[in-house]
């Protein structure tokens, strides 16, 4: 039977990528005045700004990996395959360049044309806005393979062009003509960058070597020797400092001081891979690099003697990430441990909240030291395979234990500090050829239990790092190695699985054996839910066995994967299960009715899973992916129906979410303006809508004579002094000031009747209502008044005040208009309110008189 998709999870967005190894792009935005730099990440690209290298957009996928990245002032040009996208606001393709035959692996943008060289020796000139080919060049590959370009600053329709044999080209893209052609220095060229000085520029050789030529005559000025192999990129220094800077194949960088023609710094290990790129930010002390680590780092020129400083970086694995888990109980955190040998938290809320531990050292003294008998990558430990966290005393001391491959000896790490912990836990009178495999901390966080592969089980106490026991009367558990481990909530109980086909159980204390459990083959792995008491356990004959530990007896036995299962997680209530396989499945199953309700392909096979502890996301990790991908969960949002499903379904492909831009913020753009978003008045006739007005403007109305009798100030207010004795003004209810026009107007002596009729414009707006039957002009001037004039325009409606009835009588109207069109129903009551409290005074008035 063939299936859907997914009826449970749904793609979000994948974390922990920033860039690869394709030079990053930085460009310049004169609205913003700030600098972004675009880095590639795999068919799509990432803009980040440098500030804060906090990411603004990310771009659609194109069909193919992206080869190389170019920007100027207003489009990205990415080149994947044979095929040139550029790329408006960031994210949407606006143009495509079809024409080479070859992969494209330079890109050039120079005015209102773009450059483009492939593989295959054709360097095509096109018109960025209509897309056409405006020239074309054919090279010989095996005698000039271009591997360089560049344009001389104020070489009008210039281009430089360096070849892998060593030599150089000047065109004039315009005339298609070779100007000038330079011999080289018998090694192919890498990197050509333009100086801050006209006619310089700086070259870069496979060889190591740096040559700072003069274009103009054709004369060396100076060169450098790198010894870490082939340049990979150049950058000039332009906020004072004469500095180039080189980078290297090693993730090293080297600072050359131009004036003292020497070396002025060099920074190691910048990256753990060779460095992409490295390009100054201009007029600023800052370095921007990139590398295929992951990573894109920030540096800044502060310190002492010209050297470098990382200010800022977002980095991400080097290496796929091999398990991942949930650290805390809010499920905003996802511990990762990757083949890189490092250890990180990634956020699912925002990336500055991600944390890097750092890679596990053998000795962190000596590390610091640098010791000449063990080298820097000799002193890092092997990539963690499994690990356990808890958050009850990570304040106090180390919440993290781990276990490295082919290694003895157990880590801790402080999640709070990011670093290494102080212990290694070591059994005492255990051989070298023993490794762990099992870890697990109790939920008090006091204690580690540590299952080798010689079947021992250890206890340590992470407070002190001291051995508290072991389990087994010959200080062994099992026969075989240990699979897993687990205590129980209360620490009363110590579930070990073995190679030797046995679940025992342990009295935690007393590290007694109470009972075991034979198992149908052997366990792979094992997790336990402690709230529910269920523990669930992956055979190799690709089956997976639930236990409950209250009972000691299987209660579920699960078949269907047709590969190893590499990982699995219970749901935060228990229900399900979740598990993974090396048959490209994620499978669900549903513990109280013993059934599979969900199950999906993905395109690479997963090897971690984990649950937040809140159910929103799910987290999974692949096979030669170095992200780590969120999963929505379906049922938070809706009703969703799960059915069992049956034996032979068969699964359909879910893509695997990438970065989506609903996540981060767009970078605004003058060309990104659209238009607001307006909502309707009224959404439907059978609702009521309420004001936009603040409540001070309508919930003091019945209360004013108490807070005028509060606020009523204590002495009466003094005339300043300087003041004129009177201020001329219009007649009418609405004081105003009479302007100089208005006398030189106003030439008669005789007042007009409209003077006398004492109406206010709120009075007027209400006739005018009355005739027409449309009551939105008065409205709006009424929303305009504060308390107290809406208190003196309903007063002003009265007899007394100069009103009449037909004024009552079309204020009455007003509000019923109101009131049946069911908008603005909270002024409608607050006015309607106020209105029978002032008309009842009246009132009281005239029968007060009457009764006289």
């Amino acid at each position: 039977m063939s299936g859907g998709c997914s009826s449970l999870f749904s793609g979000f967005r994948v974390i922990g990528i920033y860039s690869n190894h394709v030079p990053h792009a930085l460009r310049y935005h004169q609205k913003h005045r700030e600098f972004y730099v675009v880095t590639s990440a795999g068919r799509c690209f990432h803009t980040f700004n440098v500030n804060r290298l906090g990411i603004v957009a990310v771009s659609n996928s194109l069909e193919d990996d992206i080869t190389c990245l170019a920007a100027d002032r207003m489009l990205v040009f990415a080149a994947s395959g044979r095929l040139i996208s550029a790329f408006a606001k960031n994210k949407e393709v606006v143009t495509r360049y079809h024409g080479h035959q070859h992969e494209v692996r330079l890109l050039l943008p120079l005015g209102d044309q773009l450059i483009s060289a492939d593989s295959g020796g054709d360097v095509i000139v096109w018109d960025i806005q209509e897309g056409d080919v405006y020239l074309r060049l054919q090279f010989d590959p095996t005698t000039f393979d271009v591997s360089a370009m560049m344009h001389p600053s104020t070489y009008l329709n210039k281009v430089l062009l360096g070849s892998s044999q060593g030599a150089l080209q000047l065109w004039n893209i315009k005339t298609s003509k070779l100007l000038y052609t330079f011999t080289g220095w018998s090694a192919g060229v890498t990197v050509l960058q333009q100086s801050p000085a006209v006619d310089v520029v700086g070259v870069g050789t496979a060889t190591g070597r740096i040559i700072i030529h003069n274009i103009r005559i054709d004369e060396t000025l100076m060169t450098f020797t790198q010894d870490w192999g082939p340049i990979t990129s150049l950058a000039f220094r332009t906020d004072g400092p004469p500095i180039l800077a080189s980078s290297s194949p090693q993730g090293h960088i080297a600072f050359w001081d131009l004036e003292r023609r020497q070396l002025s710094a060099q920074q190691r290990n910048t990256h753990r891979t060779a460095v992409a790129a490295a390009t100054f930010v201009h007029g600023e002390p800052l370095l921007v690099t990139n590398g295929a680590d992951n990573a894109i780092k920030v540096w800044i020129f502060d310190q002492e003697g010209g050297e470098a400083r990382l200010l800022r970086s977002r980095q991400g694995h080097s290496a796929p990430p091999t398990v991942i888990r949930h650290h805390g109980n809010d499920g905003k955190n996802i511990l990762s441990a990757g083949q890189d040998g490092t250890l990180q938290s990634f956020s699912t809320v925002h990336e500055r909240f991600n944390k890097n531990l750092g890679h596990g050292s053998i000795n962190k003294k000596k590390e610091k030291k640098k010791t000449k008998d063990l080298t820097y990558e000799q002193l890092r430990l092997p990539a963690i395979t499994v690990f356990s966290s808890a958050t009850a005393r990570q304040s106090d001391w180390d919440g993290i234990v781990a276990c490295h491959r082919g290694r003895l000896a157990t880590t801790t790490w402080n999640y709070n500090r990011c670093t290494m912990g102080a212990y290694h836990f070591k059994p005492p009178g255990v051989g070298r050829d023993s490794v762990a495999t099992a870890v697990d901390i109790t939920s008090c966080g006091n204690f580690a239990v540590v299952g080798l592969s010689s079947g021992r089980v250890d206890v340590y106490n992470l407070q002190s790092g001291l051995h508290r026991g072991c389990y087994g009367n010959d200080k062994k558990a099992h026969n075989g190695a240990v699979r897993g481990v687990a205590t129980d909530t209360l620490n009363q109980l110590t579930l070990t699985a073995g190679s030797d086909w046995l679940l025992k159980f342990w009295r935690f204390k007393t590290k007694k054996q109470e009972d075991a459990l034979k198992l149908n083959a052997a366990p792979a792995r094992m997790m336990l839910h402690r709230e529910s008491g269920m523990l669930a356990l992956a055979l190799d004959d690709f089956t997976l066995t639930v236990v409950d530990i209250e009972t000691r007896r299987v209660v579920r036995k699960f078949a269907g994967h047709h590969g190893n299962i590499n990982d699995m997680t219970f749901s935060p209530d228990g229900r399900w299960l979740v598990t993974v396989g090396m048959d490209c499945t994620i499978r669900t199953w549903d513990l109280p009715s013993g059934s599979l309700v969900d199950c999906f392909l993905v395109a690479t096979a997963p090897v971690s899973v984990s649950l937040s502890p809140t159910g929103d996301f799910m987290a999974t990790a692949h096979v030669d992916s170095l992200g780590v991908y969120l999963w929505t969960n379906r049922s938070l949002c809706g009703p969703v129906g799960l059915r069992p499903l049956p034996a032979d379904y068969q699964p359909t492909v879910e893509m695997l979410p990438g970065v989506t831009a609903d996540d981060v913020q767009q970078e605004q753009t003058p060309e990104d303006e659209v238009d607001e978003f307006k909502s309707a008045e009224q959404l439907g006739a059978e609702l009521v809508t309420l004001s936009l007005l603040p409540e001070s403007r309508w919930k003091s109305l019945l209360h004013l004579d108490h807070i005028k009798r509060r606020n009523k100030p204590v002495a009466p207010p003094a005339a300043p002094k300087a003041a004129p004795f009177f201020l001329p003004t219009v007649p009418g209810l609405t004081p105003r000031f009479e302007t100089a026009a208005a006398n030189q107007d106003s030439q008669s002596k005789v007042l007009s009747s409209g003077f006398l009729s004492q109406r206010s414009e709120f009075a007027s707006a209400l006739e005018s209502g009355l005739q027409s039957g449309s009551y939105d002009g008065a409205l709006r001037l009424l929303k305009d008044c504060g308390p107290s004039a809406v208190s003196i325009q309903l007063t002003c409606l009265t007899s007394e005040a100069g009103g009449d009835d037909s004024l009552l009588l079309a204020f009455i109207h007003m509000i019923d208009s109101m009131l049946a069109s069911g908008r603005d129903f909270d002024l409608a009551h607050a006015y309607l309110a106020l209105f029978l409290k002032v008309t009842q005074c009246n009132l009281d008035f005239y029968c007060e008189i009457r009764v006289m």
